[in-house]
């Protein structure tokens, strides 16, 4: 099928990649000519495991393209998907001007029927919006639908989750439209994970729903952990025992250093804003996000307990990136801690495999090293805040013999408490 996807951001990419990867003609669109010079000579301007090598392959065959010329791609195409990003307003709203905009833009350039598809992250009621914008700036009536199909894709793990998915929601009322959508995703979905049909406004708010429900877990464990730290309690223990409750799960139970990245802080918060906007009091989301804020600010006194001084100390900082397998920063816990590190007067040497470049961008006056070992040298301490694997089974005595002090702080429970003081390191983790 001929298929365009607008925006070429974290989801539209992936979502293109891997919609050439079943075997459709794929044309992406970006208005950011250097970022399509770029992908059209294979760059990918985000790391994504899987993906750089998915993308070579189907662009090679033939299969995808990438042009700043948005009349073609709609021209071109039975189906388009919109995939540009809905940023955070003033009042922490979803921005919808990149999605309105491609609207104004579907509706001038449409030959003939099209479903639009829209994968953003959106409040329920945009696919109303997009239906009116399109009709308004259309030339002459002509026949299209709008659907909403949420993406559900988790950084570092998005190549899986799309040709993998645990579910394909589409909220749609036109069978016309249900009969494409069915066809797109005939090569993934699967008898035990089908295609969920709702109407568009409920697949508007599954996408919501389920990412604060996660937030609200995180945040949840947590406060959980801050109680462990006052009576003497494990956290791990507690979540361990709490998921094996098969009601429960064990899934996001791990209490660390709080939640980032470019969901879940904008999606509790749009969604708190939506209910607002509809006189729901959004009580529980509203805790999640006060939670979420002081967590990200609760390594420092820890980190004081260690190091009372902070001016003049060395600080490693080891992980940058939100979470492991990508290099995104954006909300990432990193930039609180090693801000507030700074505040103190602390110098801040720091590694992570993949985010270097990104922190470059957004953090100064800090040595970033090529080797977690690298950045241990003479440091006062150590502060962990991205449980990346490789941080897991390095060398102890190595670690603690580069350390002008063995303090060390694990925002993300990467290493077993007994174990490291046997070691002779002053550890302190999180809820434990």
């Amino acid at each position: 099928m001929k298929i365009a996807v607008i925006g070429t951001g974290y989801v539209g990419l992936v979502a293109g990649t891997c919609l050439a990867d079943l075997g459709n003609d794929i044309i992406c669109v970006d208005i950011d000519k250097a970022k399509i010079e770029g992908l059209n000579k294979g760059i990918v301007p985000i790391y994504e495991p899987g993906l750089e090598e998915m993308l070579k392959r189907n662009r090679d065959e033939g299969r995808i393209k990438f042009t700043d010329d948005l009349k073609e791609a709609i021209e071109h195409s039975k189906a388009v998907f919109i995939a540009v990003g809905t940023p955070s307003g003033k009042n922490h709203e979803a921005d919808l001007s990149a999605v309105k905009a491609v609207a104004e833009s579907i509706g001038k350039y449409m030959k003939d029927y099209k479903v639009i598809i829209d994968k953003s992250t959106v409040p329920v009621g945009t696919a109303d919006i997009i239906r009116g914008i399109i009709k308004k700036n259309q030339e002459k009536k002509i026949d299209f639908d709008v659907v909403s199909n949420p993406e559900f894709l988790r950084e570092g793990e998005a190549i899986g989750d799309f040709t993998n998915p645990d579910r394909i929601i589409v909220g749609t009322g036109s069978a016309r439209a249900r009969g494409i959508l069915d066809e797109i995703y005939k090569g993934i979905s699967r008898a035990d994970k089908p295609i969920l049909f709702t109407d568009v406004k409920s697949a508007e708010m599954t996408k919501y729903a389920s990412n604060a429900m996660l937030a609200t877990r995180i945040s949840f464990m947590n406060e959980i952990a801050q109680l462990c730290e006052k009576v003497g309690a494990d956290v791990k223990m507690v979540a361990k025992g709490m998921g094996l409750d098969k009601r429960i799960g064990p899934r996001f139970l791990q209490a660390g250093v709080g939640y980032g990245g470019s969901c879940f802080p904008k999606d509790v918060n749009a969604l708190r804003e939506t209910m607002k906007e509809n006189g729901v009091a959004g009580m529980i989301l509203d805790s999640v996000e006060t939670v979420n804020y002081q967590q990200k600010r609760s390594l420092l006194p820890k980190i004081k307990q260690l190091v009372p001084v902070l001016r003049g100390r060395k600080i490693a900082v080891w992980g940058l990136a939100f979470k492991p397998k990508t290099d995104d920063m954006r909300e990432a816990p990193s930039i609180v801690v090693i801000s507030q590190l700074q505040a103190e007067g602390a110098k801040i040497s720091a590694f992570d495999p993949e985010a270097e470049s990104t922190a470059r961008k957004l953090l100064k006056d800090v040595e970033y090293t090529r080797t977690p070992y690298q950045a241990l040298k003479d440091a006062d301490a150590l502060v962990i805040v991205t449980e990346w694997n490789e941080f897991r089974n390095l060398d102890r005595k190595k670690i603690k013999g580069l350390m002008k002090h063995p303090n060390i702080v694990d925002g993300r429970n990467v290493y077993e408490p007994a174990q490291m003081r046997k070691a002779g390191f002053n550890y302190i983790g999180v809820g434990r």
